[in-house]
């Protein structure tokens, strides 16, 4: 079995720790496996993609209850929001391992190490869920991020573009806010998440730094200028735009330039 097979066969998966133990055992893996020139499509109906398990309830944005880490539920809600994008993360670096043909090994041995660390980050987060007598799908979840790799699921510029370099950097901007939140409430359960989530922020910014480069270099194989094209697909595929306040200092760690922090500041 080769690498990129592995990864679709574990994308497939609907166990959420079944699904983060596979990821982390084929990175363990990985120097041992040949990696595909062509994806394995007759594997899997792309549509059925991803596999995931019948709780969390997956609802609209605007339907999942607020977060507010006032309260231990509240608390309980915000980490099982977390831990829901994670679990999504892990499937969408999968996704971007299995999906694309014609990369350079490097790339996929990239979104494979960021599959790893998602799948470590998910568990820290159910671990801690648990430890406050919860545990994922307890609470409903929204699927914003499937959402985009669906849309970008033809085109590796775009999803280069707008996963990493968009959806998840978001991330880099809120995780600083919500952490400041839980340390005034201070409970030690408040202050463990916020610990939990230093770790998710260090590891994220390499996630975004490996979106910007892949993006960059395919940028420059096609001849495209990077900042005028990204503008042109958040508009094409009808990316969010984010708004501040931004974590501009974990953003150039990600790659961004000073040119596109500019960009993000205009709306």
């Amino acid at each position: 079995m080769n690498l990129r097979q592995r990864a679709l066969q574990i994308l497939c998966l609907s166990d959420p720790e079944e699904k983060a133990a596979a990821a982390l055992d084929l990175q363990a893996q990985a120097a041992t496996l040949s990696i595909a020139q062509k994806a394995p499509t007759a594997l899997v109906d792309a549509s059925a993609l991803p596999g995931h398990p019948e709780r969390p309830a997956l609802l609209r944005h605007t339907e999942v209850a607020r977060r507010s880490p006032a309260t231990a539920e509240g608390r309980a809600i915000l980490i099982h929001a977390i831990a829901h994008i994670e679990f999504n993360a892990i499937n969408l670096a999968l996704d971007a391992v299995w999906r694309f043909d014609g990369m350079p090994p490097a790339y996929y041995l990239d979104w494979l190490r960021v599959a790893a660390e998602e799948a470590r980050h998910f568990r820290l987060l159910r671990e801690h869920l648990h430890r406050q007598g919860h545990d994922y799908g307890d609470f409903p979840a929204h699927q914003g991020l499937w959402t985009m790799c669906e849309k970008t699921q033809h085109d590796i510029v775009a999803r280069m573009a707008l996963v990493p370099r968009t959806m998840e950097a978001r991330g880099l901007d809120a995780t600083p806010q919500i952490q400041r939140k839980l340390r005034q409430v201070a409970t030690p359960d408040a202050l463990a998440a916020a610990d939990i989530l230093d770790t998710i922020l260090h590891d994220e910014v390499g996630h975004v730094a490996i979106g910007n480069h892949w993006y960059r270099w395919l940028c420059a194989r096609q001849g495209l200028d990077p900042e005028t094209l990204y503008g042109q697909l958040v508009r094409q595929y009808e990316a969010p735009r984010l708004k501040p306040p931004f974590n501009e200092a974990a953003r150039r760690s990600a790659g961004f330039t000073e040119a596109e922090l500019r960009w993000l500041q205009q709306g």
